[in-house]
């Protein structure tokens, strides 16, 4: 087992990871940026080193510099969590090049699976239900054309890098297919510095369902159920919540037997999210692998009692799985709610600023993961989100209730939050009963 592993993150992920490490008796050195000096979880780890100014491309993208802070921590491994360098290969293989374990899959699944193009030609070879859509990238607007002729309208121009919606449009019209095309590939260059894109069809008001999976170097994978993710605003999840309601058990297992197939034919090891749509009639398509730790991985962890963060490390530790998929059940509900700095009556603009007040709800079955407590500064440098609010209970009925009675509990002050959002969202008939799609906030609220 590892002495010394080096958290290549920040804020709640970075808060989580300590906690786990110093359970299993296992020394910490944490990173941080200028921004995030004086933070209250950096006194938790063994030891702390500032990486560099706020910017996150100037500290907590610098490879450079978190390696040579793993190698004056004396450390054996790096832990990335989730976002900043969490899926990039290039890291991963100089930290093994390094010889300190990177805490995640082999550099050749990670490559493969991070351009959803070469994801899904892995995924048809699994046999795993793949959207109709191109072959490959598309290198001619006629080709597209064609394909989209053949596959029907609305159709779906996708980047095959990256993810966040950052190179999606939908096309429903041929018109709208050329000027998208170039539209999407442009932004994805952009974005990830790859202007690859190719077609899917659009699948109308889906749900958005992934699978948790675990896998070790011994040859064992498996999967740790399903979370239902489909309450999102412009493909950012808002609530997340597992088992899945309202999906018929026979559906749940194939798909679930289909995300250990995939990760298999990967070559697939350590922790990671198999992500599908599903339709009206309960036909589930592959849409991607994400390669990490998912933020939201506490609602797996509550219906399942696997601490996930604790086996992703005995996995890089070169350990055996310590349980089997025989002994892996769904136990009640979990439900998430992600609480970020937004004000989500001006546009969702981000609210950073001190929290004068803070009161956080408790009570049996209730979790809340952050890093921020009173008289903490959101930095307007990083991502928005204060933490997760996780409740579990033996029934989706009482979950919910035990959320609207923790969001009444919830007291932030001095900035904006998405509370009042919340608030609605649970009180939702159409969440209530589960009638709901991934287009479902932006239609209603």
């Amino acid at each position: 087992m590892f002495q010394r592993i080096l958290i290549a993150n920040r804020g709640e992920i970075a808060l989580r990871i300590i906690r786990a490490c110093r359970e299993m008796g296992i020394g910490t050195v944490a990173v941080y940026s200028e921004a995030d000096r004086g933070a209250h979880y950096l006194s938790l780890a063994d030891e702390a080193w500032c990486i560099g100014p706020a910017a996150a491309a100037d500290s907590y993208l610098q490879v450079r510099r978190i390696i040579s802070a793993a190698e004056i921590g004396d450390v054996q491994a790096v832990h990335p969590g989730y976002g900043f360098l969490a899926e990039n290969s290039h890291f991963a293989e100089v930290c093994r090049s390094c010889n300190i374990e990177f805490i995640g899959p082999p550099v050749a699944a990670m490559q493969q699976l991070g351009d959803k193009v070469s994801a899904r030609e892995i995924a048809m070879r699994a046999k795993v239900p793949c959207v109709p859509g191109s072959d490959g990238l598309i290198s001619d607007v006629n080709d597209a054309v064609k394909i989209a002729a053949e596959i029907g309208y609305p159709v779906l121009i996708k980047a095959t890098a990256g993810g966040g919606g950052k190179g999606m449009r939908v096309a429903g019209n041929e018109a709208s297919l050329r000027s998208g095309l170039a539209a999407a590939s442009a932004e994805a260059d952009k974005a990830f510095s790859n202007p690859g894109v190719y077609l899917e069809k659009y699948i109308e008001r889906p749900r958005h369902v992934e699978v948790q999976l675990l896998a070790d170097n011994h040859g064992n994978a498996v999967h740790l159920w399903e979370r239902d993710c489909s309450m999102q605003r412009r493909h950012q999840k808002l609530i997340e919540e597992s088992p899945a309601p309202k999906l018929p058990d026979e559906v749940r297992l194939s798909m679930c037997e289909a995300a250990v197939r995939l990760a298999k034919e990967a070559g697939y090891t350590n922790a990671g999210t198999c992500e599908f749509i599903v339709d009206k009639d309960f036909n589930f398509y592959f849409i991607e692998v994400n390669a990490r730790i998912q933020v939201e991985h506490p609602v797996t962890e509550l219906v399942t009692g696997v601490d996930l963060i604790q086996e992703q490390i005995r996995v890089a530790a070169g350990l055996p799985l310590s349980f089997t998929q025989d002994e892996i059940s769904q136990q009640g509900c979990a439900i998430e709610l992600r609480v970020n700095a937004e004000d989500p009556e001006n546009g969702f603009r981000g609210s950073p600023g001190t929290i004068t007040k803070l009161r956080v709800p408790g009570g049996p079955g209730v979790r809340f993961d952050s890093h921020v407590y009173e008289g903490y500064t959101i930095s307007p440098y990083y991502d928005s989100m204060i933490g997760k609010l996780i409740v579990w209970k033996p029934t989706r009925e009482e979950a919910i209730r035990c959320m609207r009675r923790c969001i009444r509990e919830f007291e932030i002050e001095g900035i904006s939050t998405t509370l009042s959002l919340a608030k609605r969202m649970f009180n939702h008939a159409d969440f209530v009963d589960f009638n709901i799609d991934t287009t479902f906030v932006e239609r209603t609220f």
